[in-house]
């Protein structure tokens, strides 16, 4: 819930960096400069602040070792630890030293010890607790190692916090050695190394804003341009051919956006010259099929005259009356469905839709090629609901999409059943027309809609189609808002579904019918199926009723 929330939330700025070419580029460059500038700060600030620290440590180790001497010129009279005058030498030498600092120093604070002579008391000048700077570790490195040390503490004095430069070294004498602590404030380097690190933050932050509004400004110079082209070819795309960029200057920019209108000029000057060969391409199919209808008519009225007498004619002569009446009618039905598709092209053709029934469009088309599908073996199975199936739909277009696949289903079914299925849900009606012959190869089932498209031209054909009627099938099916679909394997057949919608002008989701059919793919999990879809077995469901013709 927490994720879901997230992005919903955070969905307006996801999206403002998907789209945003300047935002994104602002962004990374102030990502990026920030973590430049950050290392190149701390690097700045490090090393000011050991400078500072190695230049106190100088002077406070030249100041250590003259008080090193002096100490040893003071002590050095008494012989032993037990001298009754050796306290008051010491707290003489400490004030003596602490009184001798610098101006610079203030705040230095004395201390003297003697860890291995337990009867000298530490004197520290000025009195103040210094537990917290000279520490144990300090302590043993300087009595018992005998090495002088150094190291930087913070102690709290005066109720405030306070760095300090701890030095120590032993103070060599006649009856041992004592130890001498220095502790020098450190709240002028603080100081300094305070303001430089503040310097060098104020001066970063400065100068990662000043690269983040320079990139924006930089890549908005070039992102302005590529807005325009793209919004520009938006305008091209739509068909607005006459949109061009404003060319300014002549840097790159200025060449691209010339480069581009010459690009948009020559593509105006094709797309006007291929729709001006398309528009001559169409009126030429069209005025030529017209201008055949009257030598057509002629013709056929001729033919039909031989065709009728050709009993009285030599058998060679009477073959060739009926190879002519035949080829007459190729010719015919070729010239019709140019004339159709020349409609399709054109943007003439209209759709006539009113509400019908398919269950006797399905059956007529059974009917009608009964005759074919006897000549070739082929039997036509119906698997059609026995109530009506209305659609709005144009019934003769209809018609002439569910001949046209059935025709090629026995052409092409090898002497095996055909199958053709009726199916319908709330908003879509779907024929499926299933074949178990030769099949379609891998990609045919995009091809079998193309314009005198073939499988295999080397086969003999029974009806002699024009080659047209899928193609037609398919703008038929387009014009309805449907689909018109193929698949097919070779050697297993193949299955076209046709897909309508129940009201003229709806839009299609899904289909009533499966395009793969369901005896082909059993491991498929099959699509839902409305209550008045027949089952895909051999056998017909109880809801549905089955005809062989």
């Amino acid at each position: 819930m927490g994720m879901r929330r997230f992005e919903t939330w955070s969905e307006p700025a996801r999206r403002a960096w998907r789209r945003s070419l300047q935002l994104r580029v602002v962004a990374l460059t102030l990502v990026a400069s920030s973590l430049l500038v950050g290392a190149f700060g701390y690097f700045v600030a490090e090393r000011s602040a050991k400078i500072l620290l190695s230049r106190a440590q100088a002077e406070v180790t030249a100041s250590m070792a003259n008080k090193v001497t002096y100490a040893i010129d003071q002590l050095t009279v008494h012989r032993s630890d037990k001298d009754s005058r050796l306290p008051l030498t010491i707290n003489q030498t400490v004030d003596r030293l602490s009184e001798g600092d610098p101006a610079e120093s203030g705040g230095s604070i004395v201390s003297m010890r003697a860890a291995q002579h337990p009867d000298i008391k530490p004197v520290t000048s000025p009195d103040v607790p210094t537990d917290q700077l000279i520490t144990p570790d300090l302590v043993k490195a300087v009595s018992t190692d005998g090495k002088e040390a150094y190291q930087v503490r913070t102690a709290r004095l005066d109720g405030e916090d306070t760095k300090f430069l701890v030095y120590g070294s032993p103070v060599p004498t006649s009856f041992g050695h004592v130890e001498l602590y220095y502790m020098v404030p450190l709240t002028t380097e603080d100081s300094a190394a305070n303001q430089i690190r503040t310097t060098v933050l104020v001066t970063g932050l400065a100068l990662v804003i000043l690269l983040g509004v320079v990139a924006g400004l930089v890549t908005r110079l070039v992102v302005t341009p590529v807005r325009v082209a793209a919004r520009t070819a938006q305008r091209l795309s739509a068909g607005l051919l006459d949109q061009r960029m404003r060319v300014d200057g002549e840097d790159d920019l200025a060449l691209l956006a010339a480069a581009f209108n010459q690009m948009a000029a020559n593509l105006q000057r094709q797309i006007v010259r291929l729709e001006e060969m398309s528009r001559n391409q169409r009126r030429f199919t069209s005025d030529v099929s017209h201008e055949l209808r009257t030598p057509l008519t002629t013709v056929r009225m001729a033919a039909d005259l031989i065709f009728s007498e050709r009993e009285d004619f030599d058998p060679a002569v009477a073959r060739s009356a009926e190879l002519l009446q035949a080829e007459l009618d190729r010719f015919e039905s070729l010239l019709t469905d140019l004339l159709e598709i020349s409609r399709f092209d054109a943007g003439f053709a209209a759709l006539d839709a009113e509400h019908t029934d398919l269950v006797p469009i399905c059956e007529r088309v059974a009917d009608r090629l009964a005759g074919l599908a006897e000549r070739v073996g082929v039997t036509i199975e119906l698997r059609l609901p026995d109530t009506p199936v209305i659609a709005e739909v144009d019934p003769r277009r209809v018609e002439r999409i569910l001949r046209n696949l059935v025709g090629n289903a026995v052409e092409h079914g090898e002497a095996l059943p055909v199958v053709v299925t009726l199916a319908s849900e709330d908003s879509a009606v779907a024929v499926t027309v299933r074949d178990h012959g030769i099949g379609l190869k891998p990609g045919e089932e995009r091809l079998v809609f193309n314009r005198f498209w073939r499988a295999d031209p080397s086969r003999a054909r029974q009806t002699g189609g024009t080659g047209l009627g899928l193609s037609i099938s398919a703008e038929d099916a387009r014009l309805h808002g449907g689909w018109l679909e193929a698949w097919g394997a070779p050697g297993e057949g193949a299955q076209f579904r046709l897909t309508l919608p129940v009201r003229s002008g709806d839009r299609l989701v899904a289909a009533p019918l499966p395009l793969i059919p369901r005896d082909r793919a059993p491991l498929a999990l099959p699509a839902p199926a409305p209550a008045t879809e027949p089952s895909a077995g051999p056998a017909p469901s109880s809801g549905a009723k089955a005809e062989v013709l």
